[in-house]
C-alpha cells in the first residue's frame, strides 16, 4: 500500500507541538503524499487548542501554501472536541464556513467545567470495572451523537481517550459515512477493534497525529494493524 495522503497533524497552533505550518508541507511534499489535513486542537481544550481568533490567519495562511506548493493540497481542518453527550462540538459558525476537513475526538482537557463527570469517569475506568462500563457507555452516546449531528470526516483515535462500543460506534460511522482513524501515535483502534468495525460498511484512515515533523505521514503501525486485521486497501481511505 503507497499512502496518498495524512488527515490528522497538528501545527504550532496547538499547544502541545511547535510544528512551523511550512515545515509540515515541505515533509509531507518529501515522501510523496498528494494531500494534507492540518488538524489542530478545537478551542475548546485547555491549553493546547487553538485560539478561534488565530483560525481565519490559519485559513489564508494555507490558501497562501496552496498557490505556492502546487504539488500538495493542503486542507484546513480541525480537530474538533466531542463535547457532551447531544452531538455538540467545538465549531462555530465563522469557523464551519472556512473549514476544509473535520476530525473529532474524545479529550480529557475539553471543556473541563461542562464535561467534569465524563472526563471523572473515564479517569476512574483505569480502576474500576463498574466506573469502566459508565464510561464506555457515556462515551460511545457522545461519540454517536457527534456523528449523527456533525459533517464530521473522520472520528480520531477512537477508543485511546476513553472505552467506547466498536461495534456501535462502526455501525453509526457507516450509516453517515464517517471514516474510523487507526491511528499510528495512539494504540486505537486495536487490531480486535479494526475486526469488530469490518462488520460494517465502514471505511478506515491511516493518520499519524503527528505532534513533530519527523512523523508527519508516518504511519507503519496502523498499517500493521490495519494488514493484521484483513482490512483490504479498498476501506482505507488515504491509500492506493
Amino acid at each position: 500500500m503507497i499512502v496518498r495522503a495524512d488527515y490528522h497533524m497538528h501545527t504550532k497552533f496547538s499547544g502541545d507541538s511547535k510544528n512551523e505550518l511550512e515545515a509540515i508541507i515541505k515533509k509531507a511534499i518529501e515522501i510523496g503524499l498528494e494531500e494534507i489535513a492540518i488538524t489542530d486542537h478545537g478551542p475548546s481544550h485547555n491549553g493546547y487548542g487553538i485560539k478561534k481568533e488565530n483560525y481565519p490567519l490559519l485559513r489564508a495562511e494555507i490558501d497562501r501554501l496552496n498557490l505556492k506548493y502546487p504539488q500538495i493540497n493542503i486542507l484546513l481542518g480541525l480537530e474538533a472536541n466531542i463535547l457532551g453527550t447531544n452531538g455538540e462540538i467545538d465549531i462555530d459558525d465563522e469557523m464551519w464556513r472556512m473549514i476544509d476537513w473535520v476530525n473529532a475526538g474524545y479529550h480529557f482537557g475539553s471543556n473541563l467545567k461542562k464535561d467534569f463527570k465524563i472526563h471523572l469517569y473515564n479517569i476512574l475506568s483505569k480502576f474500576s470495572k463498574h466506573y469502566f462500563e459508565k464510561a464506555k457507555a457515556i462515551n460511545t452516546k457522545a461519540m454517536i451523537s457527534a456523528i449523527e449531528n456533525n459533517k464530521i470526516n473522520m472520528i480520531t483515535h477512537p477508543g485511546a481517550k476513553g472505552p467506547v462500543d466498536i461495534d456501535a460506534v462502526a455501525k453509526a460511522a457507516a450509516t453517515r459515512g464517517t471514516i474510523l482513524e487507526i491511528n499510528n501515535s495512539h494504540g486505537h483502534l486495536t487490531i480486535d477493534e479494526i475486526k469488530i468495525a469490518m462488520k460494517y460498511p465502514v471505511v478506515f484512515a491511516v493518520c499519524s497525529d503527528a505532534h513533530e515533523i519527523e512523523k508527519v505521514g508516518l504511519v507503519s503501525n496502523a498499517l500493521d494493524r490495519a494488514y493484521i486485521a484483513g482490512v483490504d486497501k479498498s476501506r482505507i481511505y488515504n491509500v492506493k
